[in-house]
């Protein structure tokens, strides 16, 4: 358990992080019992805007600490435990690979901020799989660095959805994340489903992205691909993005919160989403009247089989902006 809330911090301790795994080779962490991450004092630091109850809105975090952190390490296997109530993330993977996460439990609160449950960047080769997840952030994110990242058998909600690629490319950087496959999921009333989200004026590229076998129950954003991403709604817009290619949503079922259209892609006018398939993807109102318009942006793709809503807003081909961009590519 770490210290009761930022009054009690030891000064000389870095406020980022609680408990770090560096540089290890081999390492296997399980057991029974709870973590408890005494959260709530961190929660309410007056910086980021975030929901409170009954519709209010209060602020935090600052600067708050991930509970577990694991980095420039490999060969790693983290299972079976139960944590709860982290000030910031549950657990962050960084400079890793060859991760397995197995028969996790994370929870916190639906209205703390940053609480993400799992985060992955700049690792490779990860497993997750048999873990249940419900927390004030996203279940599962993915920054840029991730390559080979298979999600199974997880079940996410309230959340910000169980894969969250981004944000990727703020401040003009590069990104790259390629290679995840979701598969056997479920995900309930949570605010997104499958989301990708970046920043404009970023470069690089999410490819090789697949959503198979998902079960949602009322979640606003079912499948959202957002290349505007931003925090404030101030944001300028620019003439670069992470170029967002090769993404399968396929079996994807399930009921939707009728606020918003259950399937959205704004995607960037001069970098487009390109390659998106979509395959037995059947989605209804959780509760009211169908909505039955997809929102498209500048997105390419193809619909395999008949959708639910139908999705004939993508287009077809490749547009000639796209071709031969050194921008765009990645390792």
């Amino acid at each position: 358990m770490p210290p009761d809330g930022p009054d009690c911090w030891p000064a000389s301790d870095n406020r980022r992080q609680w408990v770090v795994f560096s540089n290890l080779d081999g390492m296997t962490l399980r057991g029974a019992g709870t973590i408890e991450g005494n959260g709530e004092d961190w929660w309410n630091l007056p910086c980021k805007p975030h929901r409170g109850p009954n519709g209010s809105t209060l602020r935090g975090p600052c600067d708050s600490p991930t509970l577990l952190r694991f980095f420039m390490s490999r060969n790693l296997v983290v299972e079976g435990l139960r944590v709860e109530n982290s000030p910031e993330f549950h657990f962050r993977f960084d400079g890793c690979s060859d991760v397995r996460v197995d028969g996790l439990y994370i929870s916190s609160p639906a209205n703390s901020p940053n609480t993400d449950g799992i985060h992955v960047e700049n690792t490779e080769r990860v497993a997750i799989y048999n873990s249940r997840m419900s927390n004030g952030d996203d279940c599962i994110s993915i920054g840029t660095g991730s390559y080979d990242v298979d999600i199974q058998n997880v079940t996410c909600g309230p959340g910000h959805g169980i894969s969250s690629i981004g944000s990727l490319g703020v401040h003009n950087s590069q990104a790259c994340v390629a290679n995840v496959t979701v598969r056997n999921a479920v995900i309930r009333n949570s605010d997104n489903g499958l989301r990708i989200k970046t920043w404009q004026g970023g470069m690089g590229s999410v490819s090789g992205i697949t959503f198979d076998t998902v079960v949602m129950e009322n979640v606003r954003n079912c499948i959202i691909v957002d290349q505007y991403y931003c925090l404030d709604k101030r944001c300028m817009n620019q003439s670069t993005a992470v170029h967002v290619t090769d993404v399968s949503y396929a079996n994807v079922r399930g009921s939707y919160d009728v606020r918003a259209a259950p399937i959205h892609f704004a995607c960037s006018d001069t970098v487009p989403c390109t390659n998106i398939t979509m395959s037995e993807v059947e989605l209804l109102p959780f509760s009211g009247e169908l909505v039955d318009d997809p929102f498209c942006w500048s997105a390419y793709g193809l619909q395999q089989t008949p959708t639910i809503p139908p999705v004939t807003c993508l287009q077809e081909g490749l547009p000639e902006s796209l071709l031969d961009n050194p921008d765009l590519k990645c390792r």
